[in-house]
């Protein structure tokens, strides 16, 4: 049973295939394309995973796609009867669910066939639901409270539910324009960081400043009942739209705050202009009630499921701040973030949809680690070294990892390029960049020669799953990098390269089991220093994670990185 899922007209455009209930392949269209964030239909992703499986579409079962103009129809109508929005907030809105109609005929252009030639019936998964399933359905819980909290999907931006077995029991939906992930993109943009996704530069720069306008955003944001409230006063996409371009490129977002906002707050910082104490402070206000409103949703899911288990979905679930306080702030136990956790996951997420709810399939499958992207073999690295010219060395695994771990420790920034690429926004040690996180001063070298970022974003560690507790105030898995925890004080002054300004780290524990060769370095670096974690940030440079060989040797070239890894081959600078 071939399921293949796709995720289309979102950010993050992406499809999935599942085999028998598993998944076997999942990637991000950005990938193919080199354009970040990339709203469209996935067609090179679709072929990718057809390709990867040996598969044409007409061995296809099932279709789905996350995304149902059906869903939630008499909400839509009821607001635009009450609100009147912009008639081009209308046809906008009209246009993107015209081409979700059309999903066959996109089809079958990407896969070079006729309409007549998918057989597999298309089914339209509500966007929340599609959430929901890409973290229950692959969760290790077989009972557990669900929240699906993003910008909005299907008219809803946030769900809450619990899940058992196959089966999904919804308790409540918050509506637009109402949405937690609104607000933080509003004030992201008010901040002056323009690019869609630009949320996690505002979560890095919050603990720099204080929370100094926590009582403002208390009034634009509050709790009510067991959801939540804007203040639509601070708004404007209730009545003229949100103007952003989706299609066939990166997602684009105007500024949608309003006049009162700039009145009590002043003016918007411009996107170059330098980032001041005070926006410093609008960020750590903006985070402190973003949490608040997080721990009420999910004190009040607590109450309500009689759970100790939580997954946490959807975009505003890439908060890794607030996941890793779950446990210390809600009576929450355990909690799972998937890889993917935004909408690339729910190509999978409306696969297992239809695995479970609507097949009645049972369950066998937990996304325990995110290498399920695309793969290249060792010999076209060294094909791709080869055109590319560069100087290298090819040697065994043995001597590649001194290699590695003697540049590492003489302060060299490593590029890594090893195994299936990972599926998700973070670098989980296949295309990763790596360096000595007991370097205090590698922070600045990677951010301003290599990244050439803003200074003041945190880079993460990596560390071995089982040396967790001597590092971290947790003793937990975190394979996705997905939560932030306190560093442990007399461990932060050890490795000051990865332990941001408020003494907390974003941590990925790596396992011997899902990532042999990541965690085999790791532990050689330590044999060596003393110290299980290696400092890791993506193998791209103000662009998608590279994904070809191709890719990581010109970034190589076009930055200071001091050498690349590909497969078994060590790549340096000639000369």
């Amino acid at each position: 049973m071939n399921i293949l899922g796709i995720n289309a007209y979102h950010g993050d455009a992406s499809a999935a295939l599942l085999v028998d209930g598993r998944l076997a392949v999942a990637v991000e269209e950005e990938r193919f394309n080199r354009i970040k964030h990339w709203a469209g239909f996935p067609a090179e992703s679709i072929r990718y995973c057809l390709g990867f499986a040996g598969l044409t579409i007409r061995d296809v079962d099932h279709v789905a796609i996350s995304f149902d103009p059906r869903a939630n129809l008499h909400r839509r109508i009821g607001f635009v009867l009450a609100q009147r929005p912009s008639l081009s907030a209308v046809w906008n809105r009209l246009k993107r669910q015209r081409r979700v109609t059309s999903l066959r005929s996109q089809l079958a252009e990407a896969c070079d066939c006729c309409e007549v030639d998918i057989r597999a019936p298309v089914h339209r998964v509500e966007h929340h639901l599609a959430h929901v399933a890409s973290g229950f359905h692959v969760s290790p819980f077989e009972e557990a409270a669900i929240l699906s909290v993003d910008g909005m999907g299907d008219f809803v931006s946030t769900l809450t539910a619990r899940g058992r077995g196959t089966g999904c029991g919804v308790f409540r939906r918050i509506y637009y324009p109402h949405s937690l992930g609104f607000l933080y993109n509003a004030i992201t943009l008010y901040l002056g960081f323009p690019a869609y996704g630009d949320e996690y530069k505002v979560m890095g720069l919050a603990p720099y400043g204080k929370p100094e306008y926590l009582e403002l955003f208390r009034r634009i944001v509050f709790p009510k009942g067991d959801g939540f409230e804007l203040n639509m006063d601070y708004f404007t996409h209730h009545k003229r739209g949100i103007t952003m371009t989706w299609n066939d490129g990166a997602p684009v977002v105007q500024p949608f705050h309003s006049g009162r906002l700039e009145r009590e707050l002043g003016p918007p910082r411009e996107p170059r202009a330098d980032v001041t104490e005070k926006h410093q402070n609008i960020a750590a206000s903006l985070q402190a009630v973003t949490e608040e409103i997080i721990f009420h949703l999910l004190g009040r899911l607590h109450e309500r499921a009689r759970c100790d288990n939580l997954c946490i979905v959807g975009g505003v679930a890439m908060n890794s701040v607030a996941n890793g306080k779950v446990t210390l702030r809600t009576p929450f136990k355990s909690v799972y973030v998937p890889g993917g956790a935004a909408d690339n996951g729910t190509s999978f997420g409306a696969a297992f949809h239809v695995w479970h709810r609507v097949l009645g399939k049972p369950r066998g499958f937990v996304l325990d680690h995110a290498y399920w992207g695309c793969e290249v073999t060792d010999a076209e690295c060294l094909d791709a070294i080869r055109a590319e010219g560069v100087q290298h060395e090819s040697m065994g695994d043995d001597a590649l990892m001194d290699r590695v771990v003697a540049a590492l420790c003489e302060g060299r920034v490593i590029g890594w390029f090893c195994g299936r690429m990972e599926f998700g926004a973070r670098a989980l040690g296949s295309r990763s960049l790596l360096a000595d996180p007991r370097r205090e001063d590698m922070r600045d070298i990677i951010n301003l020669k290599i990244k050439f970022r803003e200074k003041f974003r945190p880079f993460a560690p990596s560390i071995l799953e089982e040396r967790v507790a001597e590092y971290f105030e947790v003793d937990a898995p975190s394979p996705f990098m997905e939560k932030v925890f306190q560093v442990r004080p007399e461990k932060r002054a050890v490795i000051p390269a990865v332990t941001h300004v408020d003494g907390s780290g974003r941590l990925q524990t790596v396992s011997r089991r899902t990532n042999p060769r990541y965690w085999a370095l790791i532990k050689r670096f330590e044999d060596r220093t003393g110290v299980p974690i290696v400092l890791n940030t993506s193998l791209n440079e103000n662009e998608p994670i590279v994904r070809t060989p191709n890719e990581a040797i010109r970034c190589f070239l076009r930055t200071q990185m001091d050498a690349l890894v590909l497969g078994r081959h060590f790549v340096t600078r000639k000369g």
